[in-house]
This record gives structure tokens, C-alpha cells and sequence, in this order.
């Protein structure tokens, strides 16, 4: 378990469910949850909280047992958007109260909007609905911006973040701010971005990592994981494939030395897969977000 800045703990491995269908996404976090997973990752923008929450009530695990968060879509900002966008996703995933509550994008073109929706997640804390608060894809300048105009520090940041792209300088700034890093993408541009990476090279073939992985007996995808853990991150893989699941969760009983951590530093290449959260994407980010 990871302990977030406001005390919560928070599982380190998570099921995420971007670019899952409707119509898999309550079979995969079943599966997930009868294969020890304890925390759920989604977001409005996803378009399956309803299915998350199905998968939640029929894996019998107790709610109070299972760490959920999610994402306010952009075009949900502002302080009343914001506090009906938390009424819109309880109400989707069956849920009164949301573990984790993150803004998705930092939305530059539009960031008092952004700044008003942050403070929207800080009424909700107060008022207990939401146990932690946090933001996704802000760069240390959106950060600063951030801290500058609100008074609590977000407990999480999650960032696309993976041994081709490991982020070293908003790493080190979330560790003296006391953010947690949580890495989507974790295994290294496993999801599909159109217009952004078609010339990528698969992280999952990299040469260091299969070594270190037929050292162990695992997987590439195993070793890139226990990685994050090692590191004191949190990671978010996605997979509707029962195997899979189980495969991203059998990571505990392993441990890489500091010489196979460093060598997996060694291989950033500080080039993204996924888009710069930097640039303002009016088209994608006036995505309405349905009512139900």
C-alpha cells in the first residue's frame, strides 16, 4: 500500500479501464477484483464508470474493501460543473462516496476553468464525498499554477510514465511537494493514441528489459511494473484478458536489484507515446459528458 499526503492508502497496482468497451469492462474489473486487484481506475471521459460499478458489485468484494477513483472530463470544469460532475459519476457508479477525485487535463486555453474545478474537488474533501483529490497530466508549470491559486496540495498526479518515458524532473518535483506519481501507460505504449507515436518502438520487446525479465522468470511487462513498485509509484495496467490481469498482478514476489532499476532508468528516451498535455485540444476537450 501507498500512503497518500493527506494519510489514505492507496493500493499500488490499479485496473485500468481506458479504451475497455462497455460491454467488457464489468467482466474485466470482476475478474480483476476475484484476482486480488483492490483498486479501479476510470473516468468520465471513458464512458464505462456505469460498468465499473456493475463489475464492482458483482465480483462480491466489499465496497469498503476496493479504492475507486476517477476523472472529471475538461468540459465538466468550473466550480458548479465540477460539483454536478461528481453528482453524474456517483450516480453512474453506484457509488456515495469516490475515493480518489482527479481533474484529467490541465486544459490550458481554459485554466481559471481548471483552477474552479480544483476548487470544487476541495469542497467536496471537506465535505468528506471525495477521501483524496488529485490532478492528471499536469507538467510542473500547470503544478506551480495550480498551488499558487488553491490551498490543498493533490495527493496524486498521474502521468504517462514508463522506462522509454520516465519523467525525471516532474518525479523529483512531486517528491518535494509530497504528490504521489501514478503511471498510466506503465507498460509502455500498450494503448493506441491516434495522431501520436505511430513510429514508437514496443517497450515490451526492449532487450534489457526481456534479459532482466528471463533472469527472474517473468515477463517484460512484469518487470516494467515491479519497477514502478520498487520506485514507490503507483501504476495503472490496462487489459480486459483474464491472463493479462493476472499477469500484471503477480509482481510481489520478485524483487530487481538496483543494478536492473538504474539499467531501466537508462533506457528514457524523453519522447512521448500518448499527447502533450500542453497543447490546448478545444475539439477533444468540449466532449459533453453524458447525464447517465
Amino acid at each position: 500500500m501507498l500512503t497518500l499526503n493527506n494519510g489514505v492508502t492507496l493500493p499500488e497496482i490499479g485496473l485500468g479501464v481506458y479504451q475497455s468497451s462497455p460491454e467488457e469492462t464489468a467482466e474485466a474489473v470482476r475478474v480483476a477484483l476475484e484476482t486480488g486487484y483492490r483498486h479501479i481506475d476510470t473516468a468520465a471521459a471513458y464512458g464505462n464508470e456505469r460498468q465499473v460499478g456493475e463489475g464492482l458489485r458483482a465480483s462480491g468484494v466489499e465496497r469498503s474493501e476496493v479504492f475507486v477513483e476517477t476523472k472529471i472530463w475538461v468540459s465538466d470544469y468550473g466550480f458548479d460543473s465540477t460539483l454536478h460532475a461528481f453528482d453524474k459519476a456517483t450516480g453512474k457508479l453506484g457509488l456515495d462516496r469516490i475515493d480518489l477525485l482527479i481533474l484529467h487535463q490541465p486544459a490550458t486555453d481554459r485554466f481559471d476553468k481548471t483552477l474552479d474545478a480544483y476548487r470544487a474537488l476541495e469542497k467536496l474533501l471537506a465535505e468528506e464525498k471525495v477521501r483524496a483529490i488529485g490532478v492528471s497530466n499536469f507538467e510542473p508549470l500547470h503544478l506551480d499554477d495550480l498551488l499558487a491559486a488553491t490551498d490543498v496540495v493533490p495527493a496524486v498526479n498521474q502521468v504517462e510514465l514508463h522506462p522509454y518515458f520516465v519523467q525525471p524532473e516532474l518525479q523529483q518535483l512531486h517528491a518535494r511537494l509530497g504528490i504521489l506519481t501514478q503511471a498510466w501507460s506503465p507498460i509502455g505504449g500498450i494503448t493506441f493514441y491516434p495522431g501520436w507515436g505511430e513510429e514508437r518502438v514496443n517497450v515490451m520487446q526492449d532487450k534489457t528489459l526481456v534479459e532482466i525479465g528471463e533472469r527472474h522468470g517473468r515477463t517484460p511487462a512484469q518487470v516494467m511494473l515491479r519497477w514502478h513498485l520498487q520506485q514507490g509509484r503507483s501504476a495503472i495496467p490496462k487489459s480486459v484478458n483474464p491472463t493479462r490481469i493476472a499477469e500484471n498482478f503477480a509482481v510481489f514476489d520478485f524483487e530487481l536489484s538496483a543494478e536492473e532499476l538504474a539499467s531501466i532508468d537508462a533506457l528514457d528516451r524523453g519522447v512521448r507515446n500518448g499527447p502533450d498535455p500542453s497543447v490546448p485540444r478545444p475539439q477533444m476537450f468540449d466532449r459533453v459528458i453524458p447525464e447517465d
